[in-house]
């Protein structure tokens, strides 16, 4: 659900937008859509994707007055780590050795540095979002960190050297035009 739920939701969101020449599309990724945890490979991958799929559509809907971003939160206390789906196939765990309880090790390491961790909100999400929709239009960042755990901080300058290389090899081919809206600083809240 993570990328087709998206992907539906914008397919659905850009003949209105494309009509009316203007829009904001504002995708929900996740700090983990641009780092990894072991144990979590496929929310992992799919956030990557949700990253991925926002990033082409900046490119290529720029040009026609609508803008994509992304909202990069990192944890927060919810019940995600009591909601996942546990295997129900146990019979290969002794295989692993400790490596097997490294799911709950995570799990009650996150559980611990949020229960301590006063200024780490939901609501900062929807300010970052408010603010998103509240910058004009082709001024807003591509990325916007949401996170007040220490996760998100090292992930700026990550992103905005990727931002760096993607503008550099679209120049390189001679394709500057089709990044439109110029890379932003990253911004962290």
């Amino acid at each position: 659900m993570n990328v087709f739920g998206v992907q539906r939701v914008i397919r659905a969101a850009l003949p209105h937008l494309r009509k009316q020449g203007s829009g904001l599309l504002i995708t929900i990724s996740s700090l983990l859509g641009r780092m990894n945890l072991p144990f979590y490979g496929p929310y992992n991958s799919s956030k990557w994707a949700v990253e991925s799929i926002a990033e082409s559509y900046k490119m290529e809907l720029s040009g026609l007055g609508i803008d994509s971003v992304v909202v990069e939160p990192g944890g927060f206390a919810t019940t995600f780590f009591g909601n996942l789906i546990t295997p129900s196939d146990n019979s290969r765990e002794s295989e692993y050795g400790d490596l097997k309880n490294g799911p709950q090790h995570l799990a009650d390491s996150f559980d611990g540095a949020l229960a301590g961790n006063e200024a780490q909100k939901p609501q900062m999400v929807a300010d970052a979002v408010l603010k998103l929709v509240e910058t004009p239009a082709g001024e807003r960042p591509f990325r916007t960190v949401v996170d007040k755990m220490g996760m998100g901080d090292p992930l700026i300058p990550y992103n905005e050297s990727i931002d760096q290389i993607t503008e550099g090899i679209f120049s390189n081919f001679g394709m500057q035009d089709m990044l439109k809206v110029k890379v932003e600083a990253e911004q962290s809240l």
